[in-house]
């Protein structure tokens, strides 16, 4: 068996792969290019695996994020009760592995899960680092407790919302997108993936019982705001949202969130909620004061092309330049 054939049946029995890292959502999402993954073995058994993404864009060889894909980097098999300094051994042996067999690149970028906290390896071999951030609401036992950490005009929101709107669960993927755009629309900019690519994506976490789409509905069926909840054995995660940009005073997309979480701890029985993150401020601030902890991960990266990296150092001079 080749490392992609071990590793889709490793992703059929390793509840600890995220679900942007098994091969399933892979074969989902890279419609661009095509994906692969190296798995690391000892005595026979699998310790650690990458999957990766990899394209061309202007002609380069480029190892990156797919389409709506949060995170990737390693992942490990770690023994039970393994000791600290075994721990930081056994990274350093699979990481090490994992660089000497990626294939040739011109440029690779890609956005650990927040659960790698060790890059070091990679430092070691050239790569650099940029540290982002998601946030979580963890901890979910209590649902007045977790209510109790937003904010007060949040919770506010919430009351006030679900005197104008009904919350639905399920309904037409079509709509969903029809909401998601408005939002980018709102922004001036244009949505990043076609409706094709979200029905053919769509169906397969159907299939694999993974999402489910929040609408937030008035008396006149006006949809003022839409949640796209998908989840793993792990975590759930906000995969999606849309608001409609005459309706958002309704405070409607604060409401799903909320009953998002309480989808989460009450039908899937998980304890951890993921807003997938973002570093857009007026979004950070939405995430923060609805209960968010945050959490740093690393984007990791390396440039090997030297056109690539003169750009990269001009680019470095004229900010130096601007900055005096």
């Amino acid at each position: 068996m080749n490392d992609k054939d071990l590793y889709r049946d490793l992703c059929k029995t390793e509840p600890s792969i995220p679900i942007f890292s098994k091969d399933w959502w892979l074969d989902a999402v890279c419609n661009q290019g095509e994906w692969d993954v190296i798995v690391i073995e000892k005595n026979g058994n699998i310790i650690g695996a990458m999957p990766y993404y990899k394209t061309r864009v202007n002609g380069l060889n480029v190892i990156t994020m797919p389409p709506l894909t949060q995170t990737l980097g390693p992942w490990i098999k770690y023994p039970l009760n393994q000791k600290y300094a075994n721990k930081l051994s056994l990274e350093k042996e699979v990481y090490s592995d994992i660089i000497e067999r990626l294939p040739d690149y011109d440029y690779f970028i890609q956005n650990f899960n927040y659960r790698v906290t060790n890059w070091l390896p990679f430092y070691w071999q050239g790569f650099q680092q940029t540290t982002r951030y998601t946030y979580t609401v963890d901890n979910l036992g209590d649902l007045n407790e977790v209510l109790s950490r937003f904010k007060d005009n949040m919770r506010n929101k919430i009351k006030k919302s679900r005197n104008i709107v009904s919350v639905i669960k399920d309904g037409c993927i079509e709509d969903f997108y029809a909401i998601n755009k408005k939002t980018f629309e709102r922004q001036g900019l244009k949505i990043p993936y076609s409706l094709d690519f979200i029905i053919k994506k769509d169906k397969v976490l159907c299939e694999r019982n993974c999402r489910k789409i929040f609408f937030a509905i008035d008396n006149e069926g006006r949809i003022h705001s839409a949640l796209y909840l998908v989840w793993d054995e792990l975590s759930s995660y906000v995969h999606m949202v849309g608001e409609d940009p005459e309706l958002r005073k309704s405070g409607a997309g604060i409401l799903l969130i909320y009953d998002s979480i309480k989808y989460t701890k009450e039908n899937l029985n998980l304890n951890c909620y993921d807003y997938e993150g973002s570093i857009i401020e007026p979004v950070e601030e939405v995430r923060r004061a609805c209960g968010g902890m945050q959490r740093p991960y690393f984007a990791v990266s390396k440039t090997n092309s030297r056109l690539m990296k003169c750009k990269q150092a001009l680019n470095l001079i004229k900010q130096a330049i601007l900055n005096q």
